[in-house]
C-alpha cells in the first residue's frame, strides 16, 4: 500500500524517527538552556543578557530541530530556506511592529540604560524591570501588578531610572506662618536633620527661605541619602518635622476663608 509515493511501513518509521528526533531534541534544548541559565547565574552574568540571549538560542535551537524534522520527510533543506527567503519579504512586512521590538530589545540590552531589578519609568509606566526579552519587557509595579511593555515603547520614549546611581537628593517645601521667625525655622529644622543617621553627613545639606506664599513663607529642605532609603528619610523628615515645629510653638498655617455677612 502507498500513500503520496510512500509505503505505509515507510510512512510510518518515518513519522516515528520524527517524533524521537522532536522528543529528544526538544528535550536536549531544554537541558542545554537549563545548563546554560545555571552557569550564567554562578557566573553572576547580566540578568538582562541573560535572558535576551537566552530567548534567541531557544528560538534558533527550535528552528533547528523543526528543519531536521522536515529533512526526515524528504524535505530539502536549500528548498526551505528558499521557501522562507521568498516569504521573509511578505512576513517582514506583517511583522513590522515585532521586528521593531526586537531591534529596540537589541538596543537595551546593549546600550543598558536599565538593568533587571531597577525602578523605572519606561513606555508609560513605573515599576522594577524584572525581564527584557525578544519582543517585549516585564514590569512589575509597586502594587504587585505584572505589565508588558513592547520593547519600541521604551526606547521611543523618555526612560527615567531612579537606580542608575546609589546616592539621591531629597527636596522638600515647607511652609510655617509669617509670624515665624526665619532662624528659629531653620534651627529646628537642622536639628531634625542632623537626628537622621540615614542623610549622608558628607553631603550638603540646604535650609533655606525658598518663597514668600499667599498664606505661608515656604522653606526649601534639600539633603542627600543612599537610593534605597529615599523614601524612609522622606517620610522620615516630613513627620518628624511637623512634630518638632509644633515643639517648638512654630505654627504650619493652612488654607482658610473670611466670609462677612452684610444686612
Amino acid at each position: 500500500m502507498f500513500i503520496g509515493g510512500w509505503s505505509l511501513t515507510a510512512l510510518l518509521l518515518t513519522i516515528l524517527k520524527a517524533g524521537i528526533i522532536f522528543f529528544v531534541g526538544r528535550a536536549l534544548i531544554n537541558f542545554v538552556l537549563t545548563r546554560l541559565t545555571k552557569i550564567l547565574e554562578k557566573k553572576s552574568f547580566d540578568p538582562m543578557l541573560e535572558s535576551f540571549g537566552l530567548s534567541i538560542l531557544k528560538f534558533l535551537l527550535m528552528f533547528v530541530l523543526v528543519v531536521a524534522i522536515l529533512q526526515t520527510f524528504g524535505v530539502q533543506t536549500t528548498s526551505l530556506i528558499a521557501v522562507l527567503g521568498a516569504a521573509s519579504l511578505a512576513v517582514g512586512l506583517a511583522l513590522q511592529g515585532n521586528l521593531s521590538n526586537f531591534a529596540s530589545g537589541f538596543m537595551l540590552v546593549v546600550l543598558k540604560p536599565f538593568k533587571v531589578g531597577d525602578y523605572v519609568d519606561a513606555g508609560g509606566h513605573s515599576g522594577v524591570i524584572t525581564e527584557i526579552g525578544i519582543f517585549h519587557s516585564t514590569l512589575k509595579t509597586v502594587d504587585n501588578k505584572k505589565i508588558l511593555i513592547p520593547n519600541s515603547s521604551i526606547t521611543s520614549g523618555s526612560i527615567v531610572n531612579y537606580n542608575a546611581y546609589s546616592e539621591r537628593r531629597v527636596d522638600l517645601k515647607i511652609g510655617v506662618s509669617y509670624d515665624a521667625d526665619i532662624n528659629h525655622v531653620k534651627r529646628s529644622i537642622n536639628e531634625v536633620i542632623e537626628a537622621n543617621e540615614m542623610i549622608l553627613a558628607d553631603k550638603p545639606v540646604f535650609v533655606r527661605m525658598g518663597e514668600m506664599g499667599d498664606s505661608s513663607i515656604n522653606f526649601t529642605v534639600r539633603v542627600w541619602t543612599y537610593t534605597d532609603n529615599y523614601w524612609d528619610v522622606y517620610f522620615d523628615l516630613m513627620e518628624n518635622i511637623k512634630i518638632k515645629l509644633d515643639l517648638e510653638g512654630i505654627s504650619i498655617p493652612y488654607p482658610h476663608i473670611t466670609v462677612e455677612m452684610k444686612k
